[in-house]
């Protein structure tokens, strides 16, 4: 049962469940038919035939064996799904010897990831194909989920506790990871990827410090800085347009005035959206929680001057 139907599953646990919900589905509809159909087939036979014999029964006689077999039937196929969905369960939470492991921290609006060896970076994992991947998750401010469809793998990551979740990634790819606890109006922008790479790409990656392996080298800096900042979680907290979030608007902010906390006024040219970045506790904008968190581990020099680009072109 464990390759039935993989419906797109990216490793042979998310496989097994997906068989386990064809087998209840199946389970399922072989009986609904059954029943329904002898109870189309009782309501015709039984039917009233007759205006004037509107009480009359037939005399009707029970089965000891048929209600043991209707006891007994349903109970062991409850035992075999219980049984199965439990060993299923258990190889989920038990994660093999050898995985990658990945401390991933929840809080409004992102994911925070740090790697063993110290690497860092923000809405996006990275892990090889081919091994073991362990999550350790915990939450800074509220309750929040780590879900990961394409695997059928989720849990709560919690403030004060420290939960794990593993995975055997065998399909290269970019796969979406959602929040899937309600924590707040960014909630629905809270995404992730987990990018998984052949072997031979993930160690490259690895060894040049985990800035290898981006997208679109010879793109504009204005468009890669869009992008960098769309994947790094910046719009959770900061709008474009429209109404305004925890943090100010980006559009119209080079150039503009900022007051600072203290009373301080500056101009918002490039150094102070550089410092902004990588040490936004430097200059808080007065009104504003200082809540952002440092990118200046996750994010690249190189990536840093693009974003600050294509904020210099939000009019």
């Amino acid at each position: 049962m464990d390759n039935v139907l993989p419906f797109g599953a990216a490793s042979s646990q998310a496989g097994r469940v997906d068989a386990l919900f064809v087998m209840i589905a199946v389970i399922c509809g072989f009986f609904f038919f059954l029943t329904q159909g002898m109870l189309i087939y009782f309501a015709v036979k039984y039917r009233r035939r007759r205006p004037d014999q509107d009480n009359q029964t037939p005399a009707i006689t029970g089965s000891p064996v048929l209600e043991f077999l209707w006891i007994l039937i349903p109970s062991l196929v409850v035992v075999v799904i219980f049984y199965y969905g439990w060993r299923i369960y258990a190889d989920q939470r038990i994660p093999v010897a050898g995985a990658t492991e990945v401390y991933v921290n929840g809080r409004q609006w992102m994911f925070e990831v740090k790697y063993p060896d110290g690497r860092t970076a923000i809405n996006e994992i990275r892990v090889p194909a081919g091994k073991p991947a362990k999550f350790i998750l915990s939450a800074s401010d509220v309750l929040h989920g780590f879900y990961l469809p394409d695997f059928r793998v989720k849990m709560d990551m919690i403030p004060g506790r420290v939960t794990t979740l593993w995975v055997q990634p065998e399909r290269p790819g970019s796969y979406q990871i959602y929040c899937t606890v309600y924590c707040g109006t960014g909630h629905s922008n809270m995404l992730a990827r987990l990018i998984v790479m052949p072997p031979g790409e993930y160690a490259d990656w690895v060894e040049h410090g985990g800035r290898g392996g981006g997208e679109g080298g010879s793109e504009p800096l204005a468009a890669r800085g869009e992008r960098i900042l769309s994947g790094a979680g910046c719009l959770n907290c900061h709008a474009l347009d429209g109404k305004e979030k925890i943090g100010p608007n980006l559009r119209g902010l080079y150039g503009s005035k900022a007051p600072l906390e203290g009373g301080q006024v500056v101009t918002v040219d490039e150094e102070y959206l550089r410092e902004s970045i990588v040490d936004p506790g430097a200059k808080v904008v007065k009104g504003y929680p200082n809540v952002m968190p440092t990118y200046k581990a996750s994010m690249p020099p190189d990536d840093v001057r693009a974003v600050v680009e294509y904020l210099k072109t939000l009019k």
